[in-house]
């Protein structure tokens, strides 16, 4: 018999977050999250998520035993700027048994019904930078850090078994600083607005140098994906939580805004991927723990991109010219890289994986969103 519970004591809470440590325990793609960041997404009095929205959290068990877990959420902001009565699930893992699925989607479907809202997407998380989707293509390769959600193959089925359709595809691309190529017209469009002086690239020395711009930064982000499937307008504690996420693990020089004037109008994150060291932490986050996750900035071949941005007014302007130059020379800057990926990019961002297709890149992980209207 399966039971469905509500995750309401600290002690469900602990079985909710060490569900998937042993889910994946022989999968050496997962990389382990940090456990620090899904008590943060359960807190109700600190998560910025919940200035605006509420959500709620449930498992599923079998002879006592957790077989699945899901949380339920309801974005208020979006569903005001969009005028729709969304929920959405995340955080949803299970084994590979539909009826134990169907058990934990019921509770959603129930969850939204109850708040009269009229469809369920999902997975879609907390804030920007929780990855989306069930990761329906490249299982063979390593998950990127907890930039992006990894999970069996057979999650497809158990999702699409319920009733759950395509919403939105986020596809990731895979290239290496020698494949990537960039165009004599991107180049010269670069040169040109660098040399107008209309548009230019700042970077940064330091993280202290950095951290300055937070705001200016966020502000930016805030506005770069107005046209995006998934923005909604984030609240200045949503922008600070995530901008103080970035820093922790950015490498400074690496990173790149282009200004006009003295306005932030787009973005890369560069991002050195620290997958290794997470896989080996196994979800602490103490001191060593930290001194692992340092030591492997310095060790890691690999360097991942997620967020790459341009407010939409400058689009067609040179400023993505400008920005890709930037990246290209990002990923060269460090010897050590040899590979990249560019995670995540929405198919609804069409300009974008328009100009990474140009540039070289190979699509080679699939996210899908899935949505349900419910009667």
């Amino acid at each position: 018999m399966i039971e469905i519970i509500p995750v309401d004591t600290k002690a469900k809470q602990k079985q909710f977050v060490e569900f998937p440590f042993d889910l994946y325990k022989t999968c050496p793609q997962w990389v382990p999250p940090f456990k620090s960041d899904i008590y943060m997404m359960m807190n109700k009095n600190k998560h910025p998520f919940y200035d605006h929205s509420d959500a709620d959290f449930f498992m599923a068990l079998m002879d006592g035993k957790v077989v699945g877990r899901i949380a339920a959420l309801e974005n208020k902001a979006f569903n005001a700027y969009h005028k729709t009565k969304d929920s959405e699930f995340y955080l949803f893992e299970c084994i590979n048994n539909q009826q134990v699925a169907n058990a934990l989607f019921d509770a959603v479907v129930s969850w939204t019904k109850k708040r009269g809202l009229n469809r369920i997407v999902g997975p879609k998380g907390f804030g920007p930078l929780d990855g989306y989707g069930i990761q329906i293509e490249g299982q063979e390769h390593r998950q990127m850090m907890n930039m992006m959600n990894y999970n069996y193959l057979y999650y497809k089925d158990l999702v699409e078994n319920y009733g759950f359709i395509k919403e939105v595809d986020f596809v990731s691309s895979y290239t290496t600083p020698a494949d990537f190529s960039i165009p004599d017209k991107v180049t010269k469009a670069a040169a040109l607005v660098e040399k107008r002086g209309t548009l230019k690239v700042k970077s940064f020395k330091n993280k202290a140098e950095l951290g300055k711009w937070g705001s200016k930064i966020g502000e930016a982000y805030n506005k770069s994906f107005v046209n995006n499937w998934e923005y909604y307008p984030l609240t200045q504690r949503e922008i600070k939580y995530a901008i103080d996420q970035v820093l922790q693990v950015v490498i400074p020089e690496l990173f790149g805004i282009v200004m006009h004037g003295e306005e932030v109008v787009g973005f890369t994150f560069p991002f050195p991927d620290l997958s290794a060291a997470m896989q080996k932490n196994k979800g602490k986050l103490g001191p060593i723990e930290i001194i692992r996750l340092l030591r492997e900035i310095n060790k890691t071949e690999w360097i991942a991109f997620n967020g790459i941005g341009m407010l939409p007014e400058y689009h067609g302007l040179g400023g993505n010219a400008i920005l890709f130059v930037h990246l290209d020379k990002t990923m060269r800057q460090k010897k050590q890289i040899k590979h990249c990926e560019l995670t995540q990019v929405a198919e609804t961002a069409v300009q974008m994986r328009k100009d990474l297709k140009n540039l070289g890149v190979r699509f080679y992980k699939n996210h899908r969103v899935y949505k349900l209207n419910l009667k």
